[in-house]
């Protein structure tokens, strides 16, 4: 069975056209209707699930962003992963919640 991760994206998306925040909300659209597990924060959003699901999303969110008319997107990327059990979002959070 593959291990949980937790993922952050933050995408900066440039256009000389089209606003910002739009190309963002396109991008964390494409996170909402993936069916993972996520939390949008002021600078990122952090996505729960298994390796490769979440940077096949994160592969989508970049396409989203050219879609929504972005020229040139800045993907960042964390990565919280650890070698015998699961990385949560609630298990980081719990305390704050």
């Amino acid at each position: 069975m593959s291990k949980i991760v937790n993922i952050a994206v933050q995408v900066l998306p440039k256009s000389t056209n089209n606003d910002t925040y739009q190309i963002v909300d396109k991008a964390i659209e494409v996170i909402q209707k993936s069916g993972v597990k996520y939390r949008v924060c002021p600078f990122e959003t952090v996505m729960e699930g298994e390796y490769d699901e979440l940077m096949q999303i994160i592969k989508k969110v970049q396409q989203a962003c050219f879609d929504a008319g972005a020229e040139e997107v800045i993907t960042n990327i964390k990565i919280q992963n650890r070698k015998k059990s699961d990385v949560t979002i609630e298990g980081k959070m719990y305390k704050y919640d």
